[in-house]
């Protein structure tokens, strides 16, 4: 299966307009945004757990990261409630569940093998925000020489000059929206520019997304 496989092509999908896919296990459903491959695959969702549901264990061969949308997520290693960002490195197993119900943003099969992080970051705790841009306020989440991962909170009528991405970039709306020269984004949106591109931001009511840079 290829949706949006082509890293090198800008790709934007409102994940709002998806229909809920039924997983392999029970109560457990996926927008699909960029896939590559079949069951295992190089893969970026949207994942809908009913409460009590739960997934068998498996392992992760090049990791996963997410983040919760909604609800509470759990594993062996803790309750990761909404706002929660969590990476597990290749080579990570787990037995994931949820007894209230979760949505969560995952990305797997997309870490480097030398990559062996655990991070785990309340994005809703304020003590970890930066100031950043004149109306942009970031939270690190990942820092590497190939990769950067942050949370972004960008204020009412915040515009910020034009930024290049050598090695691409990509985002996803957690909330409000934001608009560049192709296009407008709201709430939900996941959005991926290619390498080189070049990028103008605005937001007319504010936003907070998250963003990967230079794995692409």
């Amino acid at each position: 299966m290829k949706i949006h496989a082509d890293l090198s092509e800008r790709a934007v999908v409102d994940s709002a307009t998806l229909e809920w896919v039924s997983s392999p296990m029970a109560g457990v459903e996926r927008r699909m945004l960029e896939r590559d491959g079949d069951e295992v695959a190089r893969a970026t969702s949207l994942v809908r757990y009913a409460p009590g549901s739960a997934f068998a264990a498996h392992s992760h061969e090049l990791g996963e990261e997410f983040l919760v949308l909604d609800g509470v997520f759990s594993d062996e290693s803790g309750d990761y409630p909404k706002g929660m960002y969590v990476r597990n490195p290749p080579g990570s197993r787990h037995t994931p569940s949820s007894e209230p119900g979760a949505v969560i943003l995952v990305k797997l099969r997309q870490m480097q093998p030398d990559d062996d992080a655990f991070v785990r970051v309340n994005t809703l705790d304020p003590s970890g925000w930066q100031n950043g841009r004149s109306g942009e306020h970031i939270l690190p989440l990942l820092i590497r020489a190939d990769e950067e991962v942050v949370m972004l909170d960008w204020e009412h009528g915040a515009s910020f000059g034009e930024q290049e991405f050598p090695g691409g970039a990509e985002y996803f709306v957690v909330e409000g929206s934001f608009k560049d020269q192709d296009g407008t984004y709201d709430q939900g949106t996941w959005l991926r520019l290619p390498a080189a591109s070049r990028q103008v931001i605005t937001t007319r009511h504010g936003a907070r997304v998250w963003r990967k840079t230079g794995h692409l």
